[in-house]
């Protein structure tokens, strides 16, 4: 079968005709339809992701796709049934043996490429401001990297769950995507003083930061009194450096979040959560962004879209056969 694999660190991936394969007790076989790309795919390929696979690794986070077999101790999922999965790796092939207990079936209505953008984007932004943060109606929300596919989808939910919302995010375009996804508020993070004007809308109550650096210092003292935030990323670059007495001052909480860690320390906050997702989605409550589907040999190109932050939305592999 065709897989993208990392094959040396720092070098694109690689298109490799490698064996299929077997399906394991407590495990089912996908063939995989759309895999979606995700910022966590560059770390690894840079070699700074906090997991490190042993390479040749096949790349790809989240994938969607139709069940062809399954292992003995399966009960709850069966040949024929369309499947998401959140596995960490080996999106990026024709086919996916999975452990079964991270396969969520999907609605009937929901097209592959949807839900190979909806389980990274939408359960980070759910479990973090629901599970996490514990986001309350009329609270104030202040999402960075609003454009992207997690912040994107955070601004949504944010809206979704009774916030009021602020969008910070990089030109007028990307801000009219978020404004388009719910946002109350929207600040260019080039042009803007983010700390005088969060405050001066009435601070954060939440900040939802994958970006780090500048942004979240500034953001942190935008806050009000007993506000939570959420790093989960470093796409500037920089991993914050967080005084403290600052916290200390504010009552304030940050909470530290690796929403993928949950699928090896508690999968259920993960299923439980696809449950409630998946439900919004077929009642029209949700719309995966998705600005680019590509297929499997143009993998490095999607990759680059997201290095270059040139993708609004999720970026999709198109796996085909």
């Amino acid at each position: 079968m065709r897989a993208m694999q990392v094959t040396e660190l720092g070098q694109p991936l690689a298109l490799q005709d490698v064996a299929r394969p077997e399906v394991g007790p407590g495990e089912v076989l996908v063939r995989v339809a759309a895999c979606g790309l995700n910022f966590g795919d560059l770390l690894i390929v840079k070699g700074t992701y906090q997991e490190k696979p042993p390479l040749p690794a096949t790349l790809g986070m989240e994938m969607a796709g139709t069940i062809e077999a399954v292992g003995d101790g399966v009960a709850d999922l069966a040949v024929g049934q369309r499947v998401a999965a959140y596995a960490g790796f080996g999106g990026l092939a024709e086919y996916a043996a999975l452990p079964a207990e991270i396969c969520v079936p999907i609605p009937d209505q929901m097209r592959f490429v949807d839900a190979a953008a909806f389980l990274v984007a939408y359960g980070t932004g759910h479990v973090g401001l629901d599970y996490k943060a514990r986001l309350q109606p009329g609270e104030r929300l202040l999402v960075l990297g609003a454009s992207g596919g997690v912040g994107l989808t955070a601004v949504e939910l944010g809206k979704l769950m009774g916030a009021e919302v602020i969008a910070c995010a990089r030109g007028a375009d990307k801000l009219a995507v978020a404004r388009q996804a719910g946002a109350d508020h929207c600040l260019d993070s080039d042009t803007c003083d983010l700390k005088a004007e969060v405050k001066a809308l009435g601070g954060a109550d939440v900040v939802y930061d994958p970006v780090g650096g500048a942004l979240f210092d500034a953001a942190l003292r935008a806050c009000n009194p007993e506000a939570r935030l959420l790093p989960l990323g470093f796409a500037s670059g920089t991993v914050p450096q967080i005084p403290a007495n600052y916290l200390l001052v504010k009552n304030l909480t940050v909470l530290g979040f690796y929403w993928g860690g949950y699928t090896r320390v508690n999968p259920r906050v993960l299923t439980d959560s696809f449950a409630v997702l998946f439900d919004w989605y077929a009642a029209g409550r949700l719309t995966p962004h998705v600005s680019h589907v590509l297929p499997l040999e143009q993998a490095n190109d999607g990759l680059e879209l997201l290095r270059t932050r040139a993708a609004t939305g999720k970026v999709v592999i198109d796996i085909g056969m």
